[in-house]
């Protein structure tokens, strides 16, 4: 049936382009780890055994040795620690005529979101290697940082805890440290009233990556890719590498007429290289 004036079907409608109704998530880990690039499909290192030496065989010591004595014998050790590179990779695609005559922008998001996807993998990655590596500190809080006891809650003391263990393995977070947390345990922390009376916490003049302040000396990443009931302390460029094989690369592969392939990849993979400068926090939150 044929419209006429004042019909809802003639009434013009403008569509935005710009999507809206959800938050992009911001990658922030990888600020954190030594950057360096490879050549090579494996990545191998030497570490040291952290341990301090001391003399091999039974009754030897380095201390009170008798005069005229043999030198009691002291022997460094070695580990070859190797790690082969992945590929992260993905794709979509557009049709020509949702390209050219969609309402909204079909090609430049695809172009970001199929990007996107190797970033969240990389940095959901990142947080893995580095929390679940070999060798790395742990310890459980007095209390959960958002326990119904109010008086519990003391996340100054355990990020401190986490500090001292860290020196005691001769690693001093002060030098370039960061406390990483997901936004829940952001909220304990900030609304502790021994945080916000603390001298030592303060808010980021401006945030920038991720920092949103500093406490106790470490600066403060607030991402939803730490784990839930865990918070991480870890000294930048120094706990761990990003050894890069491959950039983050896009292209997008023209078939005329019909559709274009929008593809990202990237390679590489995280050497956990001093896991004692690297603390984990655990039962920070009621699950």
């Amino acid at each position: 049936m044929a419209s006429k004036t004042g019909d809802t079907q003639l009434r013009a409608e403008n569509v935005s382009k710009a999507l809206k109704g959800f938050g992009l998530k911001k990658f922030k880990l990888k600020q954190v780890l030594l950057s360096m690039t490879s050549t090579s499909s494996t990545e191998s290192y030497w570490r040291e055994t952290a341990a301090e030496l001391s003399a091999s065989g039974e009754g030897f010591s380095v201390q009170g040795v008798a005069r005229g004595a043999t030198f009691p014998h002291v022997d460094p050790s070695w580990t070859r620690v190797s790690g082969r590179h992945i590929k992260f990779a993905a794709e979509g695609l557009v049709m020509m005529e949702d390209r050219m005559l969609n309402e909204i922008a079909v090609q430049a998001r695809t172009i970001l979101r199929v990007a996107r996807a190797i970033t969240n993998q990389i940095d959901a990655y990142i947080y893995t290697e580095l929390s679940g590596a070999s060798g790395i500190n742990t310890a459980a809080t007095s209390a959960e940082w958002d326990s119904a006891t109010v008086a519990n809650r003391d996340p100054i003391n355990d990020i401190l805890k986490g500090i001292q263990y860290m020196d005691d393995d001769n690693y001093d977070v002060l030098e370039n440290g960061y406390l990483i947390v997901n936004p829940n345990d952001y909220r304990s922390i900030i609304s502790n009233s021994k945080v916000i009376n603390n001298p030592s916490y303060k808010t980021a003049d401006v945030v920038s990556n991720g920092i949103v302040g500093q406490i106790c000396g470490l600066k403060i990443i607030k991402t939803t890719s730490v784990t839930d009931d865990e918070a991480m302390i870890i000294i930048g460029q120094r706990a761990a590498t990003w050894q890069s094989a491959i950039a983050l690369t896009s292209a997008v592969i023209k078939d005329e007429g019909i559709k274009d392939k929008i593809r990202s990849w990237e390679m590489g993979h995280v050497q956990v290289t001093d896991p004692e400068a690297i603390h984990i926090i655990t039962n920070t939150t009621i699950l």
